[in-house]
């Protein structure tokens, strides 16, 4: 395959931030020695962060994807199907900033030991309506496919792509939560499964695209969707 390792990254309104992110990545990307590629795919975003990921066009570590909005799923679910074709790790975060680039290390490096390494959020503070939700997501997960992910949504993941690859390929592409599927999927099988703390930090800059009656409509859609995937 042409990469080491291709990092996914879904962006929506970051234009306060997007830049230093990019940057911090492949500056820990770098000292690694990580023959990486970043896919930056821009989610139909209505403020100024097309015009920054101009910047990184021309960047032979980044491809960056702007496309019409179809969500937070849908896009990471594309960015996979991409990745898998380019390198044998596929990793994804999102772009807030919310778990630092450095942290990424301590996954890498233990990456030969196992097939799916997490890291779970520490320090993580939810609003009532969010942590109910993300309580119910990790019952569901474990109640259908196991406990052996501990974060079923968690951003912050690094997966072989000969096991990621067959999952993505069977998940619909409106899914609006693909990573508690592929979470469970993984964790229903007999794979090397690790789960590592990481510190998370409260989003800086911009503001949460999911909010109020809107955030229980998408967890009753990935909750409807996520008990119907029957993986083969």
């Amino acid at each position: 395959m042409q990469y080491d390792l291709v990092l996914v990254m879904p962006i929506y309104n970051e234009e306060e931030c997007i830049e230093g992110v990019l940057n911090s990545w492949k500056d820990v990307l770098g000292q690694l020695g990580i023959n990486y590629l970043i896919l930056a795919i821009n989610d139909g975003s209505t403020d100024g962060t097309k015009t920054i990921l101009q910047n990184f066009e021309q960047d032979p570590n980044c491809e960056v994807i702007n496309k019409t909005n179809s969500g937070h799923g849908p896009t990471i679910l594309m960015g996979y199907r991409k990745a898998v074709q380019l390198a044998p790790w596929v990793f994804q975060c999102d772009s807030d900033d919310e778990i630092r680039a450095e942290h990424f290390s301590l996954l890498w490096q233990q990456r030969e030991d196992y097939d799916a390494l997490f890291g779970i959020r520490s320090g993580r503070v939810q609003s009532w309506s969010r942590l109910f939700i993300t309580k119910i997501s990790r019952m569901t997960v474990k109640a259908l496919f196991g406990s052996r992910v501990t974060d079923v949504n968690a951003p912050f993941r690094l997966m072989r792509t000969e096991y990621l690859s067959p999952i993505v390929r069977q998940v619909p592409d409106d899914t609006f939560a693909p990573n508690l599927i592929i979470s469970g999927s993984l964790s229903k099988s007999d794979l090397r499964i690790q789960n590592l703390p990481v510190p998370f930090e409260q989003r800086r800059t911009g503001t949460i695209s999911i909010v109020k009656w809107k955030l229980w409509k998408s967890a009753a859609r990935a909750f409807w969707q996520t008990i119907r995937f029957k993986p083969s």
